[in-house]
């Protein structure tokens, strides 16, 4: 029995005076916890009252998770292995540390998941540090206007839908329209340049990543370029944490003043992810079950790119994410959210992919609100007129079908027009120097192809691009150097171009 009687006849209000007064017992709270419940990706967590929101946890199986969802009495946690090593009931440790992944140059040439570890059989990865996959943006102030362009070898996007260094470009169409293709294309272009090169793949097949990865390596740019490759069959919680690695790693180099060009392929597989995994976790749904913060998750990842100043490092990371349309439906819920994030886009169209045009850019919904910048002076002066030209062909193109009589004038529109849509196709994984792309667009916006068929327009351009790449070589400097295309030049391409077309024996004016 007490004996304490310092409050015997006070009133209340000294009684609860100096009960507020006295100090609270400090809370029993656990450093390791238990695991409440298990499902595919994630695990509901008890008994880590300190943990932090992004924490690293690590369980007794072996595998680690992420701190998503901070609830009263319990955590919401990501997985970053595979869910079935992971039991009801066994303990879970903090780590106090958040998710990093490796960075260095001992990246480049090798095929890692999103935490750094190789996934090429190829021994481990001897990387230079760590660094958490989250990142804070640059400041404005650390932030320089884009000026520098980023060659895609590709004439269709290099002369109509330029693309600057430190941009973010979205590539955007259905699905077998050639998305990956043309950012594969991007990179291997990048082979005589000092651009670093990394390519995440977000629920790839693992087919299909394989495939991008002999090309990358047929095309010489294996030793510059990372794979990061978070498959299908992987942990979805890999998956959400891909895209963020990617940035880390390009993050690295940049701050070294290097260029880097990153491919997330695609981000349509990330929301994806997320969405499972906040439904899993009993997050309210939005606007096609994604959760509310879709539009966040993919904002503070795209605005980490930029061109830097030099207190920022001076170097820049040019970002080209990739998302997938339905039935070419444009307004949709995460391609508009993209759209609104970039500073531009690269439509494929599925219509073009019928008619055989690859790459399928179609240039009247395509658009780049920085590159023009950036873009060198000679393509702005030949390719000036290409979008007009092009529109205007599709207009009496589609007017044509009706069977309606046509002048003469009309019908020499329609044929060059025919003529500069053909000049814009590409084989795939054969990405064109400046000058031999010039050189085509010239001789085709000055009618050299006119009339001709489809393969015979190829075998004028290879003949074009050889003449070109031969007898022009001073012209590369010019170019390299952001000097204006003159006329003297324009007429030794168009000159180049009537020899090419000569050498098929076709005669000017042929039926088309």
């Amino acid at each position: 029995m007490s004996t304490d009687t310092g409050n015997i006849g006070a009133g209340p209000e000294t009684v609860l005076k100096a009960l507020l007064d006295s100090p609270a017992p400090a809370p029993q709270l656990s450093e390791i916890g238990r695991v409440e419940e298990v499902a595919d990706g994630i695990a509901v967590v008890t008994g880590l009252e300190r943990a932090l929101s992004e924490e690293l946890l690590r369980f007794e199986c072996g595998v680690q998770g992420i701190v998503l969802d901070l609830e009263p009495g319990r955590l919401g946690v990501v997985l970053l292995g595979a869910s079935d090593r992971v039991t009801v009931g066994e303990s879970v440790m903090r780590t106090r540390k958040v998710v990093s992944t490796r960075v260095g140059p001992a990246l480049l040439g090798r095929v890692v998941d999103a935490l750094g570890d190789p996934q090429d059989g190829k021994g481990p990865v001897k990387a230079e540090a760590e660094r958490p996959v989250e990142a804070e943006a640059p400041r404005i102030l650390d932030r320089m206007a884009i000026s520098r362009p980023l060659a895609t070898g590709l004439k269709a996007v290099d002369a109509a839908v330029p693309i600057g260094l430190g941009q973010r470009q979205l590539v955007i169409g259905d699905r077998q329209t050639g998305k990956t293709s043309l950012a594969v294309d991007a990179i291997l272009n990048q082979k005589k340049t000092e651009v670093i090169c990394i390519y995440c793949a977000i629920g790839q097949r693992g087919d299909a990543v394989a495939k991008v990865i002999g090309a990358i390596r047929e095309g010489g740019m294996a030793a510059r370029t990372i794979v990061l490759s978070a498959g299908d069959e992987g942990a979805a919680g890999l998956a959400y944490v891909a895209p963020y690695a990617a940035l880390t790693m390009a993050e690295y180099f940049a701050h070294q003043g290097r260029d880097v060009l990153v491919v997330l392929d695609d981000l349509t597989h990330h929301a994806r992810s997320y969405r499972e995994l906040s439904l899993l976790l009993r997050r309210p749904p939005g606007r096609e079950a994604f959760p509310g913060d879709i539009f966040y998750i993919h904002a503070r990842l795209l605005e980490r790119a930029g061109q830097f100043a030099q207190s920022a490092g001076g170097g820049s990371i040019t970002v080209l994410p990739v998302v997938e349309t339905q039935a070419e439906n444009l307004s949709a819920y995460i391609p508009t959210n993209l759209i609104s994030i970039t500073d531009g886009q690269i439509y494929l169209s599925p219509r073009l992919v019928r008619k055989n045009q690859f790459p399928a850019v179609d240039l009247g919904v395509s658009v780049s609100r920085v590159g023009g910048k950036a873009q060198s002076k000679a393509f702005r002066s030949v390719a000036g007129n290409l979008r007009v030209t092009l529109s205007q062909f599709e207009e009496l193109e589609d007017f044509a079908r009706f069977g309606t009589r046509l002048d003469d004038a009309t019908r020499a529109r329609l044929v060059r027009g025919a003529a500069v849509r053909a000049s814009l196709r590409q084989a795939e994984r054969d990405p064109i120097p400046a000058l031999e792309q010039l050189a085509v667009l010239v001789s085709a916006m000055d009618g050299q192809f006119d009339g001709l068929s489809e393969a015979d327009t190829f075998t004028a351009m290879s003949a074009l691009r050889a003449s070109a790449a031969r007898d022009l070589g001073p012209l590369a400097d010019q170019i390299a150097h952001n000097q204006p295309l003159g006329e003297e030049a324009r007429a030794q391409m168009a000159a180049l171009g009537k020899q090419a077309r000569q050498t098929l024996g076709k005669q000017d004016g042929a039926n088309p």
